[in-house]
């Protein structure tokens, strides 16, 4: 298998090559932990999701790294109005990250480690950048020298004398150069701190990715990811300040994924636009959540909007009722054997059109991660499904393997629910209730029927009297 990557270092395709035959060191940026996670946040932590998955399919051994940042001014601030510490606020939102992302069908990382259990670690690369005169200490914080660093600006593409300095970039006149960040900050009266050469204070919000990833996964990164919002300052910060001290580049592989929108509005807590993971939960299912953030490319926008989710709502019930029908079908068969994708089905024909559509599924991602495309070839092993249940003399080869490569390629995208949803009625049961209730009325058995139409009722199902007979749909 060849993973080509769009590196927003080079901003190219190039093939992926880890340092390390088979093993992939792989780190993304996680949530600062002061407030439940929204659909922003829930965007790189499902991709990346996909893309460990993915490289795991195909034999390697992936090194997945997600910190928690929970020590900031924004943990400072929720502590304060909770009247509680910034500890118990952190410990409350890693705690909610956690639920949530189990929810969402996303892997648990290898390590998530947090900012307040490195802080020597990151006393430490700090003292060494000072040692080599790439930082200094002024009124007790401590900051960075960026005109040192001369290739500072080339993973965001920017001329340093054209930067524009974000919200967490603080101009402040202790500093020599107004681009110069902050890489440990002294404490105000009243804040948690902890001691280090320079005085009493924390660490600046870009050291600690630097600091950690070095800690778990060395010098070099294979795959170093986020949202495009890090690009610039925090992942640029990054590279400087972790290149200064090892001399060697921080990562081979940058990936960016791009913004979501709602309703065509840029998400901001000024727009009071925001929708929590937890929120959505409670009113869609967690794998249309996935697949809405996958049935587009990740570095194009996302736009979140009633009906883009109510789209991937109705996608995703294609998926789970093709793949709960072929279950069922063989539970009916008796079926006992365990079916692995590629191996043959007994009908040369299926297994020539099911080798087709796996190779264009793994085609799509390796070329770039192309979920969208890679979804389109699970639609087709839907459409195959469909055609062959519609035989009546369908084998149990036939449907196993058809289902083999439906939870093949479920391993890598996650779009199939998960067994706590298992109950839900398959197509196959509905109807066979539909009959049932038919033939109650007709004998006037009103107590099955009305008991049946209960059960339907409870499950969502609308039936509708036509001229071709009664119809149903899901609400």
């Amino acid at each position: 298998m060849t993973v080509s990557i769009y590196n927003t270092l080079t901003r190219t395709q190039e093939q992926f090559v880890p340092q390390e035959q088979g093993k992939v060191k792989m780190y993304v940026c996680g949530p600062t932990v002061y407030d439940y996670i929204h659909i922003g946040n829930a965007r790189p932590v499902i991709f990346f999701d996909v893309v460990r998955r993915y490289l795991e399919s195909a034999g390697h051994d992936v090194s997945y790294i997600v910190n928690f940042t929970d020590v900031d001014d924004k943990l400072i601030r929720k502590a304060e109005q909770l009247g509680t510490t910034v500890p118990e606020v952190a410990d409350t939102f890693v705690a909610a990250f956690n639920e949530d992302i189990e929810a969402l069908g996303v892997h648990k990382a290898t390590r998530n480690p947090r900012v307040t259990d490195h802080i020597p670690l990151i006393i430490d690369f700090i003292a060494g950048l000072v040692d080599k005169g790439y930082a200094y200490e002024s009124g007790g914080d401590v900051y960075f020298r960026t005109n040192k660093f001369e290739e500072y600006g080339k993973l965001s593409h920017q001329n340093t004398d054209e930067l524009q300095h974000g919200i967490r970039i603080e101009v402040d006149e202790r500093k020599e150069n107004a681009q110069d960040f902050v890489l440990w900050k002294a404490a105000k009266p009243g804040e948690i701190y902890w001691s280090s050469p320079w005085g009493d204070g924390r660490p600046g919000w870009h050291i600690e990715c630097s600091a950690m990833a070095r800690e778990y996964l060395g010098d070099t990164l294979d795959i170093h990811g986020g949202g495009h919002d890090l690009q610039f300052p925090h992942h640029e910060c990054e590279v400087a300040q972790s290149e200064s001290l090892t001399g060697k580049p921080l990562a081979r592989y940058w990936m960016h994924n791009g913004y979501i929108h709602i309703n065509n509005e840029k998400m901001s807590k000024s727009l009071g636009n925001g929708i929590t993971v937890r929120e959505l939960l409670k009113r869609t299912k967690a794998t249309a959540i996935r697949y809405f953030m996958l049935a587009t490319h990740y570095r194009s926008p996302l736009n979140f909007s009633d009906d883009t989710i109510l789209q991937a709502e109705n996608s995703i019930e294609r998926i789970a009722n093709s793949a709960g029908n072929l279950r069922h079908r063989l539970s009916s068969l008796a079926a006992t054997d365990v079916f692995e994708a590629g191996v043959s089905s007994g009908n040369a024909e299926l297994d020539a059109r099911l080798a087709a559509i796996q190779a264009q599924f793994e085609a799509k991602m390796n070329d770039d991660f192309n979920t969208p495309d890679a979804i389109t070839a699970w639609f087709e092993l839907v459409s195959e499904a469909n055609s062959t249940m519609q035989r009546q003399d369908a084998t149990a080869g036939e449907l196993g393997s058809l289902l083999a490569l439906m939870e093949q390629f479920d391993k890598t995208l996650g779009l199939l629910p998960d067994a706590n949803a298992a109950d839900e009625l398959l197509d196959e049961q509905i109807e066979k209730l539909i009959v049932e209730r038919t033939e109650a009325r007709k004998a006037k058995n009103w107590a099955r029927a009305d008991e049946i139409r209960d059960i339907l009722a409870a499950e969502n199902i609308v039936l509708e009297d036509t001229p071709q007979g009664i119809k149903w749909r899901r609400k």
